[in-house]
């Protein structure tokens, strides 16, 4: 069989298969054709290939390319002042009610141009692809007005424009009030639904609706209000949930059957009993647990013990995750949440892109799939969890192309 490329005696962590194993390949092959997968397991079950590029990966490893499934990652300015008055003893709640947090972000938001927020997003994501991300969620609400809204999500568009990078892009209108809402939350909230949401929608610029359903966010009545208008839209939903304090959004998100519930520091038994049946996914952000100080953790073994599926992301956003490194999410998870090896490995492959609804084409090595691979200088998957600060990657292939994909000169 004629293919486009083929990588040969390398030992794969396919995440492929039932429960959390990382569906491991000794001495194994991937083949590819026209950007997709057409063989990826051991090479003495293989067809036989011909191909006119064919990579001999001495013994190295193979994950499927890394997916951050939540990221806020275009934004104007940054919070570097609010970081310091927290080191003084401000809260995050403080500082948001006192104007300061999503609303300080907004005012950069809305100064920046198209060009300038993608731009200043570059590096970040630059930082993500040298890591061997090859998908990446983006997510708005730092606009909180139709044109910024629009503005950020047509950037966050654009990044998988310059960068060999799969981007979905995720409206996240509910996400802290605007000032010249003067405090009517449910009057903003019509807002989101009547005019932002319809107008993003209608030029395509996202592929799910988010909100922050939090005491200093929206209550679960005015999220189901996005939710019913996301869905009048054909879009999937994701919240923002129990990060400070039970609102029972993780049970709203089930009923809306959400791609994901993200934080849930706070989730209760019958939350995450919720998430498990519905099969939205728990996305864990340990470095905003980190980056805030907090000290409720997610209950880990109530998701492991009602099978709930597990992913892990980097937050990335300027005021509580000011991290560009999946890679020390992935150590975060296991030393501060305790997740394992395996659960860490697919929550940043698997689960997170079954968290952005992709898991049809990314997230495992797999026939029919795109072929986006992480090559690793490791002797063991556990080290890519293990390092902090260190980037054991040897090569990015996204879509079957080869190298880093990172800007040259």
């Amino acid at each position: 069989m004629q293919v486009d490329r083929l990588w040969k005696n390398a030992r794969l962590a396919t995440m492929a298969g039932q429960g959390s194993g990382l569906g491991l390949v000794d001495k194994g092959l991937i083949a590819c054709r026209g950007g997709d997968i057409v063989y990826a397991g051991p090479e003495a079950e293989a067809p036989a290939f011909t191909a006119p590029d064919v990579v001999d990966c001495a013994g190295r490893w193979i994950t499927p390319g890394l997916v951050d499934c939540h990221t806020h990652i275009v934004h104007g300015g940054n919070r570097a002042h609010e970081f310091e008055l927290r080191l003084a003893g401000a809260t995050y709640e403080e500082l948001a009610r006192a104007g300061g947090g999503i609303v300080s972000t907004m005012k950069a938001t809305r100064a920046a141009t198209e060009d300038e927020l993608l731009a200043s997003a570059l590096p970040r994501v630059d930082a993500l692809i040298a890591e061997g991300v090859t998908t990446l969620e983006v997510k708005s609400g730092y606009g909180l007005e139709r044109a910024a809204e629009m503005k950020s999500l047509k950037a966050a568009r654009r990044l998988g424009e310059v960068r060999p990078l799969s981007v979905t892009t995720t409206f996240l209108g509910a996400h802290a009030m605007p000032p010249e809402a003067a405090g009517d939350k449910d009057a903003y909230i019509g807002t989101v639904c009547r005019d932002m949401l319809p107008a993003v929608a209608a030029a395509g610029l996202a592929d799910s609706v988010d909100a922050f359903c939090e005491t200093i966010g929206f209550t679960p009545e005015q999220v189901a209000r996005v939710f019913e208008a996301a869905k009048a839209h054909g879009l999937p939903v994701k919240l923002h949930a129990e990060q400070l304090s039970n609102l029972h959004g993780a049970a709203l998100a089930a009923r809306f059957g959400a791609q994901s519930a993200d934080h849930l520091e706070h989730v209760d038994e019958a939350g995450v009993a919720a998430l498990a049946r519905a099969g939205t996914v728990a996305v864990l952000l340990p470095g905003a647990f980190y980056f805030v100080r907090e000290t409720q953790k997610p209950p880990v073994d109530l998701l492991r013990r009602h099978g709930a599926h597990i992913a892990i992301a980097s937050d990335s956003n300027p005021g509580s995750s000011p991290l560009t490194s999946l890679l020390l999410a992935m150590n975060m998870a296991a030393t501060l949440f305790r997740l394992t090896v395996d659960e860490c490995l697919a929550g940043a492959t698997r689960e997170a892109a079954r968290a952005l609804g992709r898991l049809d084409r990314v997230g495992t090595l797999e026939a029919g799939k795109s072929c986006d691979l992480a090559i690793w200088n490791i002797e063991r998957p556990a080290e890519l969890v293990y390092r902090m600060g260190f980037n054991p990657l040897h090569q990015r292939v996204w879509r079957g192309g080869m190298g880093l994909d990172l800007p040259r000169g």
